[in-house]
């Protein structure tokens, strides 16, 4: 990661850049509405991943029963493989066992290969699959699940 970037606790004040990151990243992006209530439930938390005080990623995740999901999580394109990623998930994966999550399961999609390299970097394993989970302009695509024993 580059020295002028970081990783911060998000809140409500942050959703809007959220969104607009989210759109950058996904052909399937979340709105606010979606976004929004997400952050807002029970054992729900986000990082923020700025370079400088430009904001260029972010990750939503929750922790229940022992239990951690990563609900989305995005660099803005220009900022890919700088390690902002990385960091994000780290944060994540920290926050969650703090919060007494023993695993942490998300779905990516299959032909995402550079988050699947990442995941697989943090000993993520592919424990299941979602045929058609993913809508596309050009159709649907299968999402992995994946697992992480902390």
């Amino acid at each position: 990661m580059s020295e002028d970037a970081s990783v911060r606790a998000a809140g409500a004040a942050d959703v809007d850049v959220m969104v607009l990151l989210h759109a950058a990243s996904f052909e399937d992006a979340w709105p606010r509405q979606v976004l929004a209530p997400s952050l807002g439930m029970p054992g729900s938390f986000a990082v923020l991943g700025q370079v400088g005080d430009e904001p260029a990623g972010f990750g939503l995740a929750r922790v229940h029963a022992g239990e951690g999901e990563i609900m989305t999580l995005c660099v803005a394109p220009d900022r890919r493989r700088t390690g902002l990623g990385k960091a994000l998930v780290a944060a994540i994966v920290d926050r969650a066992r703090t919060m007494g999550a023993v695993e942490v399961f998300l779905e990516v999609a299959a032909d995402n290969l550079a988050a699947r390299a990442l995941y697989r970097g943090f000993g993520f394993v592919e424990v299941a699959g979602r045929r058609g989970y993913y809508q596309r302009a050009t159709g649907r695509v299968d999402a992995l699940v994946l697992r992480l024993a902390l």
